[in-house]
């Protein structure tokens, strides 16, 4: 590895499962770039220590996935709008010796939304999101940024609904689980955010046949592809948007940040991390 080899990575505790060397890889390909992106395994304990000494370790930043994604915020020196939405980070960055921090699920989300389901427009609509942990805010936030007109939350702990909403004002509200079925008869959008439905985990009960027609159906669990929410919303004949797709716009702003080229997200990419999903 020359001298001139520009490295990044993504650290988290465990971090096999990541997908990330391959989507950076792939880019660091196409373009040409001389350039790393690796798996870094850091324990909890050595996140701090790990993020104050990037430069030292000869990396221009890192992305970060479960469980640092909090502490990483807690260390960075600067952060953008979306990361203290959230007080949360997933995407770090040296610039002039200082770590600044983003949070890029919610932009992810977003740009493969507008880039699936055109025809959404997110102003005055009403948006159901389920779940309330750290996707679900960054997910929020990017709505209410795009203008959605009412967000409304269903959590299992109503609690964490109603702190959510607190956070994030009058156009948020909070509602029990139980209610998910009642009050998404007019959204035109639905969201999961929660592991319901992901490979291992408990299926999400949702009846869709009470969702409009033009309803779209999100679910940001990418592992199974297709999860028995998308399956059933398909068959209700309702557009069915999949979790691969913020996985791979989310990781589109790091990636200009460390090597300087805004990379597309191809059909080629998504077949090849499709692909290795369902050896999983």
């Amino acid at each position: 590895m020359n001298a001139t080899t520009v490295r990044a990575c993504v650290i988290g505790w465990p971090i096999s499962h990541s997908r990330s060397p391959m989507i950076h890889g792939y880019w660091l390909k196409k373009y040409g770039i001389a350039g790393s992106y690796t798996r870094q395994p850091v324990r909890p304990e050595g996140v701090a220590t790990f993020l104050k000494t990037l430069a030292e370790q000869g990396l221009v930043g890192c992305n970060v996935t479960a469980p640092h994604k909090e502490a990483a915020y807690a260390v960075a020196e600067e952060t953008t709008p979306a990361a203290r939405a959230v007080k949360a980070a997933n995407t770090l960055w040296l610039d002039r010796g200082r770590l600044h921090a983003n949070n890029t699920d919610g932009l992810g989300f977003m740009n493969h939304l507008r880039a699936s389901a055109p025809q959404f427009e997110p102003r005055n609509n009403a948006v159901a999101v389920l779940g309330a942990g750290g996707s679900a805010r960054a997910i929020v936030h990017a709505m209410l940024e795009a203008g959605v007109g009412a967000v409304r939350v269903f959590n299992r702990t109503r609690e964490r609904a109603d702190v959510l909403a607190r956070h994030f004002g009058a156009r948020v509200s909070p509602h029990d689980w139980r209610d998910r079925v009642d009050r998404t008869r007019d959204v035109g959008l639905v969201i999961n955010t929660t592991v319901l439905g992901m490979a291992g985990a408990s299926e999400l009960v949702l009846p869709v046949g009470q969702l409009a027609d033009s309803c779209v159906v999100a679910d940001i669990v990418y592992v199974p592809l297709e999860t028995p929410l998308l399956v059933a919303a398909r068959a209700r004949g309702l557009q069915g948007i999949d979790g691969l797709g913020m996985l791979l716009h989310q990781a589109t702003p790091g990636f200009e940040k460390w090597f300087g080229v805004s990379p597309e997200v191809t059909p080629e990419l998504r077949a090849l991390v499709a692909a290795d999903i369902g050896r999983t």
